[in-house]
């Protein structure tokens, strides 16, 4: 998410009553419903990741990378239910049949005034009287009269997609001030509230005291609501860097298993660290390896290298992730730097840089999630992210490695089902390269979906491209 100054604490207890006082009477009514050269780097076997492993209930709900699309990159905080409906009815029509199937409102979809990416500091939230986020009615009508978010996912499933929410980590810091009780305790707000435990660039809220009793109570309650609405996907923010909240991350596992509703588990920002990889695992569904990413180069290039290192540790139904897709129209009402800048645009990566990262996102099987605005598709990005051929990389079986050298990537993986490679050109020139003599011929290439001519054994890969072949 957008970062934006903030202190990091409750205010102190005067500013904290006035606070309180102004949300009482404003909106208590709301209460009530690396560098990528990695020259030399040694090469990357993923072989383990792809092998049959006994796995955990949930890792089932995402058997492969989930794909969808979010509203972030295009609308930021300020999504309305007619906007996302309507990429929604794209997504259905256009992209499911090719596995994005699901679609998420995220951050702040609790705030009535939010008009942007960027952030109201300590703004009136929609609560219920247990503290717990709802969706403003005047941005989703269809959760007026306390009915929440189930209106909308219904018209969700209907489609045949999935239906997702972002959260952010803790309890509104709302909630601790008005000193709410939690549905189904004996606890309130304020005792489980950690005050101490904020989140740098969002005021929204603040975390929880994990030893406290009533802090499984706290998210048991909010995620048996979100259960109840008919959540599929929960993307869950300021909990996996810079600090990693190990002992948020179980309570939030135990309060999804405790609905028996399978909900898909996303942990943000990044980046994630490596040493966390196994609880990771055994929690998540999936974890950003990032921070926020956007459409620059430097930050492409510097992805493919937390790609390739958290390679290895990609195990079914849990996913390192490289974030949302900044591809086609983006930056509606959202901005990547200090206003005004980088608003509404097309994508500033070349089109050998959106190859570039289709490659290395299917290869390193990253989560595919679309942040463009859909109602504004172009041809070309629809083929870039529905070409069956490349997609087929995020679920084949096989033997993966990774080896990187000054001039970027390659990747190669062996299979029952053949042998794909791919290199990726970090570099600002042409990069000519024979095949491994280890290798077979290149037979197919995989972006133009066309046949190579017999026998080819040297491919060229433009400045900041990719190449993507099936071998014979």
């Amino acid at each position: 998410m957008n970062k934006t100054t903030s202190t990091g604490t409750l205010p102190d207890e005067p500013a904290r009553r006035s606070f309180v006082r102004t949300v009482a009477g404003a909106g208590l009514a709301a209460v009530a419903g690396g560098s990528a050269a990695a020259a030399t780097a040694p090469s990357v076997n993923t072989a383990a990741a792809s092998a049959p492993e006994p796995g955990l209930p949930f890792h089932a709900w995402a058997a492969t990378p989930p794909m969808g699309w979010n509203s972030w990159d295009a609308f930021g905080a300020s999504v309305t239910e007619a906007e996302y409906l309507d990429n929604a009815r794209i997504l259905a029509d256009r992209f499911l049949p090719f596995g994005y199937d699901t679609a998420t409102v995220d951050i702040q979809w609790y705030e009535a005034g939010a008009t942007s990416g960027w952030y109201r500091d300590f703004a009136p939230l929609v609560l219920d009287g247990n503290g717990r986020p709802q969706p403003a009615p005047n941005r989703f009508p269809s959760a007026a009269g306390g009915r929440g978010f189930a209106p909308l996912a219904a018209k969700v499933h209907a489609m045949g997609l999935r239906f997702g929410v972002h959260l952010m980590r803790g309890i509104p810091r709302q909630a601790v001030g008005l000193e709410l009780p939690i549905a189904g305790s004996k606890y309130r707000c304020n005792e489980v509230a950690n005050t101490h435990s904020t989140c740098a660039w969002n005021t929204d809220m603040c975390g929880v005291k994990p030893e406290h009793p009533g802090a499984f109570d706290w998210y048991r309650a909010w995620f048996a609501q979100l259960a109840e609405w008919g959540v599929d996907f929960v993307k869950v923010d300021d909990i996996a860097a810079p600090n990693y909240h190990a002992k948020e991350v179980e309570l939030i596992r135990r309060a999804i298993d405790a609905t028996g509703r399978p909900m898909v588990l996303s942990l943000s920002p990044g980046p994630s660290h490596l040493d966390q990889s196994a609880h990771l695992q055994a929690h998540a569904n999936q974890w950003r390896v990032c921070n926020d990413f956007w459409d620059t180069w430097p930050q492409l290039r510097d992805n493919l290298v937390n790609l390739v290192k958290w390679a290895p540790h990609a195990r079914a139904g849990a996913w390192p992730d490289a974030d949302m897709l900044p591809v086609g129209k983006i930056g509606l009402r959202n901005h990547d730097g200090e206003p005004p800048k980088h608003g509404e645009r097309d994508t500033r990566f070349t089109r050998d840089e959106q190859l570039l990262m289709l490659t290395a996102w299917t290869c390193a099987r990253s989560p595919l999630i679309l942040g463009n605005d859909l109602r504004r598709l172009d041809d070309w990005t629809l083929r870039l992210v529905t070409n069956p051929e490349v997609l087929a990389l995020l679920r084949v079986p096989g033997a993966r490695e990774w080896h990187s050298v000054a001039q970027g990537h390659r990747f190669v993986c062996n299979g029952p089902q053949g042998t794909w490679a791919a290199w990726l050109n970090t570099g600002d020139a042409p990069w000519q390269l024979p095949l491994p003599a280890w290798l077979p011929d290149a037979r197919r290439d995989c972006w133009a979906r066309a046949d190579l001519p017999a026998g080819t054994r040297v491919l060229t890969v433009p400045p900041h491209g990719a190449r993507l072949v099936r071998c014979a």
